[in-house]
């Protein structure tokens, strides 16, 4: 198990990581969820041992092993940017660690190969990193990660340079495996897609500090604040400020419909949140609130096209599946689900309300 105690890092006036304390068990895959400069790499450096806290404690199993070298410590990392040795082949760069355990020549030759196939680097086992794409040279770095069977392991980003197609092949393999390894892992992402393949458990980090752990799913579906839901939620949150009162949201003039829990709530301000994907353009008795807004832009994809709408002061983003010709500059009105609400406290307050289907994410 990998402990934090109230782990803080300054660099000079600036502060990396502020008062981060987490319980990393092994055999688990712990997400850490943020954009750039949210902390990640930074959180990833102090657990492998290449930095030193400025305040707390890193524990290893019982042991506090603050400030102890990363050599002196069974931990293997794989940042986005992939390190391999240029002179040595595909084989013996996943190999390489296993040489330095010990290991038998038959191990070794086990091991590498399953990790190449796994990988899709069989048919380069021969070649020098120098010959192959970057996409194949991040997925040795990752093998060689991978094979080495430290009891800490490390992935900061390690997918991001792969084609869509490994990519999401990676995403279902790599938890399988982790599971049966018996280590702690720590993958480091910017999407939240990613984290809800991954599942295990996610923290997500703002501005150097978690502002949630516990399971992917409980996270993603009851996010503690409207800064961790933001976090979750890519496009992030759609949001807009509302009063309640007398068991109605108000929204600057529009009746927003009944809140879940009108009594429970309370009156007050708050800040009404749902997801891009939870807004029709068509009126059904599940979507049934209407909302006026202006059509700002639209992207299409393909199968899916993001709608970006604004109302009043608010800038919304609609997901909706197909392709849907809309222009610049149009009227239009969408239309809410209101059991799908989140509501917070205040402008960027504490989760007050929570929407009634939450057994899944949706």
């Amino acid at each position: 198990m990998l402990e934090l105690e109230h782990v803080s890092k300054q660099v000079g006036a600036n502060t990396h990581i502020n008062d981060v304390s987490l319980q990393l068990h092994a055999g688990t895959v712990n997400v850490l969820l943020g954009p750039t400069l949210s902390g990640k790499t930074s959180l990833m450096r102090l657990m492998a041992g290449l930095d030193k806290p400025t305040a707390g404690e890193v524990i290893a199993n019982g042991e506090r092993v603050t400030g102890v070298s990363v050599r002196k410590r069974d931990v293997a990392m794989v940042y986005q940017q992939f390190i391999n040795y240029p002179a040595m082949t595909v084989y013996e760069n996943i190999a390489s660690p296993l040489r330095l355990q010990g290991a038998s020549s038959a191990t070794i030759d086990t091991e590498v190969r399953k990790a190449a196939e796994l990988l899709k680097l069989s048919e380069f086992l021969d070649r020098t990193p120098l010959n192959l794409s970057g996409g194949q040279q991040q997925r040795t770095a990752l093998a060689r990660a991978l094979v080495k069977g430290a009891e800490l392991v490390l992935l900061d980003e390690p997918l991001a340079n792969l084609d869509y197609k490994l990519r999401e092949e990676l995403r279902v393999e790599l938890p399988k495996l982790f599971a049966e390894t018996g280590a702690v892992f720590v993958y480091a992402t910017t999407e939240p897609h990613e984290a809800l393949l991954l599942g295990g458990h996610t923290a997500t980090l703002h501005q150097g500090r978690v502002t949630q752990f516990g399971s992917t799913i409980d996270v993603y579906n009851r996010p503690v604040d409207l800064q961790t839901a933001q976090t979750f939620s890519d496009p992030p949150m759609n949001t807009i400020c509302v009063k309640h009162a007398g068991g109605k949201l108000d929204a600057a003039g529009s009746d927003m419909g009944a809140p879940i829990d009108s009594q429970a709530l309370g009156e007050g301000e708050f800040t009404l949140a749902f997801r891009p994907h939870h807004i029709s353009l068509s009126q059904t008795e599940q979507y049934r609130i209407p909302v006026n807004g202006t059509i700002s832009t639209s992207e299409i994809t393909g199968s899916e096209t993001y709608i970006h709408i604004n109302v009043g002061q608010s800038h919304w983003v609609a997901l909706t599946h197909g392709v849907h010709k809309v222009h610049s500059g149009d009227a239009i009105t969408l239309y809410l689900d209101p059991a799908r609400y989140y509501l917070f406290a205040g402008k960027d307050g504490a989760l007050a309300q929570t929407p009634v289907k939450t057994a899944k994410a949706a």
